[in-house]
């Protein structure tokens, strides 16, 4: 008698991907922004130099931006292309930010959803740099001049180690790993342009 073996696979495991919490990330950026509110020279002075300046020449005072109000719970079910329609952009306010800020935020978005290569985004929010740059381009959290500067100083900064691919193919290289990732946009956040 011959003994056969039948060979079952076991079926993949799936592992479920972590849902996109708008909230927690807008919670996050207006964190990062508030610890980064500029402060004066002395506690005394309430002021920055340029409010000083703008006044002693008559320049009109600066609108104030209302606090960004947060996604509703049919928002943090929809997909985040949702927020760039007009009317959700308009109601969550525009936020302008420096290009540090931008590319700061780009890590943090990554950091916190994660990092995926070959797309944007995946549907649970993980993303490349240019997919973190569009959620924040789509949360209006600055604009398509802050993106594109912030664009050209991770190309300077990939151009001063020697490499040409651009920033969103070296994104995609197999060999690439979120941390280098993380590390580059950090890099290009605290690098200034001499442009």
């Amino acid at each position: 008698m011959s003994a056969t073996t039948t060979r079952t696979t076991p079926p993949p495991l799936t592992v479920a991907e972590p849902v996109l919490d708008i909230d927690g990330m807008l919670r996050d950026i207006e964190q990062y922004l508030a610890a980064r509110t500029r402060t004066t020279a002395h506690p005394l002075v309430t002021k920055t130099t340029q409010q000083l300046i703008d006044e002693a020449l008559g320049a009109p005072a600066p609108v104030a931006t209302p606090a960004m109000e947060l996604p509703g719970r049919l928002l943090r079910l929809l997909p985040d292309w949702v927020l760039s329609v007009p009317a959700v952009r308009h109601r969550h306010g525009n936020r302008p930010v420096t290009v540090t800020e931008h590319l700061e935020l780009t890590a943090l978005v990554i950091e916190r959803y994660g990092w995926t290569q070959g797309k944007h985004r995946t549907r649970s929010g993980r993303a490349c740099i240019l997919g973190a740059q569009a959620v924040l381009l789509r949360l209006s959290i600055g604009d398509e001049n802050t993106v594109d500067r912030a664009g050209q100083r991770l190309q300077a900064v990939l151009r001063s180690r020697g490499c040409t691919l651009a920033y969103h193919r070296w994104n995609d290289m197999p060999d690439r790993t979120a941390a280098e990732v993380i590390a580059l946009v950090r890099t290009a956040a605290r690098t200034e342009t001499t442009r």
